[in-house]
């Protein structure tokens, strides 16, 4: 039994019970103390978050990984550019072999510094699929901030990931809610996916409701629920397949074609759905969030490997050539979420 699998069924099951469930639910008072202290202290401002001198978005969520922050950091960042800004992506650098404790700049928007492995998947990704954006990884997110507009000139900063990191101050704080998986089981770490609890709604500015579908009714009508009962602005951020390609030479891959779905990432269900739509899948392979991937690992796939953008920049290392990615399309209206 792999734990980590066990315990994140029990995330998303609204009926879990059981031992496992009940101990991690009297763990998550420990864990709900320490949250809801930590929060106590910066809205009653006994601890101030320290400013930039630039303005600050940060992107984040509830629930734990998978809700799909990084497509949207980048359409913030590409919007900014278009703009004639220079933004600054500050990332922690989950599962990446730098020390975050350090500021490590992976892209100055001109040169890449740092393959995946090292600077963690989504910074690569980041890095690679936006020109003139400069990444930064390290987990004082002030430090990196003030690295980046002193030393690189930056304009704009946004945090990856930065919704529960409150010793920066932020101008505009997005969060990001998945449509389907929405709160999961609605308790706190570690019994349910919730890394804080609903009191978190007072300090946001935008809500960002994710449709990882190609039917957005249920986004949209959640949307208009969410809005009403917490009473802040929220928008659907529209998120559907494009094309697959090979991640060496670039080729698309023609509809029908049999293939085996590999993932390593927080929700991998909605990859697999993207793909039965128009390929015929012998196997789905699934690694834990941020799998470090090894030859072994797909020495005894035959044929056609299709992935995600997140595990391609992994597995890129491996020099497969049957190793394909499936692009995604963003659509959300970044101009009105920045207001």
């Amino acid at each position: 039994m792999n734990i980590k699998t066990e315990i994140t069924k029990i995330h998303y099951n609204k009926n879990s019970n059981g031992f496992l469930f009940k101990f991690l639910r009297f763990c998550s008072l420990f864990y709900g103390f320490g949250s809801g202290f930590k929060n106590f202290l910066y809205d009653k401002r006994f601890i101030k978050p320290k400013k930039v001198n630039a303005f600050v978005v940060s992107v984040g969520n509830f629930t734990t990984g998978g809700v799909g922050k990084t497509p949207v950091v980048a359409e913030i960042a590409k919007y900014y550019i278009s703009k004639g800004e220079k933004p600054a992506i500050i990332s922690r650098g989950y599962g990446g072999k730098l020390n975050n404790k350090i500021v490590h700049v992976i892209s100055d928007g001109i040169n890449l510094y740092y393959k995946a492995d090292m600077a963690g998947d989504e910074p690569y990704w980041l890095s690679i699929n936006i020109d003139g954006c400069v990444v930064i990884t390290c987990s004082n997110r002030y430090k990196a901030s003030r690295y980046a507009i002193e030393k690189l000139g930056c304009t704009k900063i946004i945090l990856d990931d930065g919704f529960q990191h409150r010793k920066l101050h932020r101008d505009v704080d997005i969060v990001l809610v998945d449509s389907e998986k929405m709160f999961g089981n609605e308790n706190l770490l570690p019994a349910g996916p919730l890394r804080e609890g609903m009191e978190g709604f007072k300090r946001l500015s935008k809500l960002v409701i994710v449709s990882k579908n190609k039917d957005h009714s249920r986004a949209e009508k959640l949307a208009k629920i969410l809005a009403k009962k917490q009473g802040v602005k929220t928008t659907v951020c529209k998120t559907e397949p494009d094309y697959i390609y090979n991640i060496v030479s670039g080729e698309h891959l023609e509809k029908g074609t049999e293939i085996t779905a590999l993932s390593a990432i927080g929700q991998p269900e909605q990859f697999y759905k993207f793909l039965e739509d128009d390929y015929k899948i012998k196997d789905k392979i699934t690694f834990e969030d941020h799998h470090k991937y090894t030859a072994e690992d797909i020495e005894n796939i035959d044929g056609v490997i299709v992935t995600t953008e997140k595990d391609a920049v992994k597995l890129a290392l491996l020099n497969n050539p049957y190793i394909f990615a499936l692009k995604l399309k963003t659509v959300i209206p970044v101009e009105e979420l920045l207001q």
